[in-house]
């Protein structure tokens, strides 16, 4: 089969989630024909699998503009825009009528496998970039597909990839034979069969984000409920305590992220849990009762515990691109003009400068990883973001560049800047208990906790990095 003129062809967006979603109506707005091919099976797969937990933004901060001038002729109506919707809102009350409008252009059950340009592996120059890009499908029904691109946008995301356990980016020693005990993703307390798994028992929440003081916190409701007697949790952390460790506060220009971070600080202050500071897991051990036992790199074991939720972040899985030539930063794997930019080695601030297509521009020209994809292993993703991320994008492959060069995006301050990046020197506390043996892991408890402001009490806790 011959490949069909470029200019003929659709764009082929990877994942039909926020980004995806928003890419394919901003291509709309460009007179471009997209496909967005889902793996999973409906628009949004992804955020309806946290669909239990709640945005920090508001529903104003996660409806791209482009969506929702193609919703307006449907009769949608736009939730009220200061209230924060949960992911199953998201999911419900946007992103599937936002995928209803697109039709047809919207395939699900459709998994890509690879990319790369039709008739040129990866080391073929000649005549390289007249040729349009070929992406392979597998369907659910066993069938494989091919279909040609003139672009592809890559808003796949990194939910399926999440990081392990082990401090060195490897799983522990024996996580995977542990996977009984271990989740890697904020556990719905609300179901009732998950609410068992934790009550009563000693849980190890691993990370240092939005999701982990999601977590924690969601475990100390747990421990005020009539079922919750027991129950306890350990908050495992590879860094030292210091002043950004519970992000802004009230300085965080997003209240619910400010709170989020004082709930699990309350968390800590009442008692719910304790915080083991400079621990980096080597190895994940069975007891003789079943239970798990952590042991850090320098050869320190915490008593054991039952469960072990890990949130340490998550990876873009690079795997069906690997026929492309991307450009991406060695450390983080986003791309390298972007890379600077949210590099937790290189500041702490958690806000990144506006940007569009040229940062996210690749040396194989038509190809781009946008929303959670483009960050790579970096944190602090705003759904805001990655709609100015596709509008320029999709300027950019229409030819128009006065229009994908003019990124104007206002992003909210964190509330925390100036930190000394992933390794900032701890500021250990009174400790309050110990492990198995020594040295002893720092086990502290913070003072009483800051006075929190209407807006934020108010606030939801819940706090997905894609808000």
């Amino acid at each position: 089969m011959n490949a069909p003129a470029t200019t003929e062809l659709p764009v082929v967006v990877i994942g039909a989630g926020p980004a995806g979603l928003a890419a394919a109506a901003h291509l709309i707005d460009q007179d471009i024909e997209p496909l967005v091919l889902e793996a999973g099976p409906t628009a949004g797969a992804a955020v309806r699998e946290w669909s239990h937990v709640r945005l920090f933004s508001t529903w104003g901060e996660v409806i791209d503009p482009a969506s929702e001038k193609l919703l307006a002729p449907t009769g949608w109506t736009r939730p009220d825009p200061a209230t924060y919707p949960s992911g199953g809102d998201w999911a419900e009350f946007y992103l599937q009528p936002l995928a209803d409008v697109l039709g047809d252009r919207v395939r699900t059950g459709a998994r890509v496998t690879g990319v790369s340009r039709a008739g040129r592996d990866r080391i073929v120059d000649a005549d390289r970039e007249q040729q349009p890009f070929v992406v392979h499908i597998a369907h659910t029904d066993g069938r494989e597909e091919r279909l040609f691109a003139r672009a592809v946008i890559d808003a796949s995301g990194t939910w399926t990839t999440p990081s392990p356990a082990g401090g060195s980016g490897l799983p522990a020693l024996g996580e995977k034979t542990a996977a009984d005990r271990i989740t890697y993703r904020v556990p719905d307390l609300k179901n009732h069969t998950v609410r068992a798994r934790y009550a009563g028992k000693r849980t190890a929440v691993i990370g240092s984000g939005a999701s982990a003081f999601t977590a924690l916190a969601y475990l100390a409701d747990l421990v005020k409920s009539d079922d919750g007697a027991g129950t306890k949790g350990m908050w495992i952390l590879r860094r030292g305590i210091s002043g950004s460790t519970f992000g802004g506060g009230e300085a965080d220009q997003l209240p619910a992220r400010g709170a989020l971070g004082l709930a699990a600080k309350t968390a800590l202050d009442e008692g719910h849990a304790d915080a083991v500071t400079g621990f980096r897991t080597e190895a994940i051990e069975r007891a003789d009762d079943g239970r798990l036992v952590l042991v850090s790199e320098d050869g320190r074991r915490l008593d054991p515990v039952d469960e072990v939720i890990v949130l340490t972040g998550f990876r873009p899985d690079l795997s069906f691109l690997d026929e492309l030539r991307l450009g991406l930063d060695e450390r983080l794997q986003a791309p390298v003009e972007l890379a600077p930019l949210i590099d937790p080695n290189q500041h702490s601030c958690g806000t990144v400068y506006p940007h569009g297509h040229r940062e996210l521009s690749h040396p194989e020209q038509g190809v781009y990883l946008v929303g959670m994809k483009s960050y790579g292993r970096a944190p602090t993703f705003l759904a805001m973001t990655g709609y100015e991320q596709v509008r320029s994008v999709a300027a950019a492959i229409a030819g128009d560049l006065t229009s994908a060069d003019r990124v104007e995006l206002a992003l909210p301050e964190t509330g925390v800047c100036g930190g000394a990046g992933l390794f900032d020197a701890p500021t250990p506390l009174r400790a309050t208990a110990a492990v198995a043996c020594a040295p002893a892991p720092q086990l502290v408890q913070l003072g009483a906790p800051a006075a929190v402001g209407a807006a934020a009490e108010e606030a939801p806790a819940g706090g997905c990095c894609g808000s």
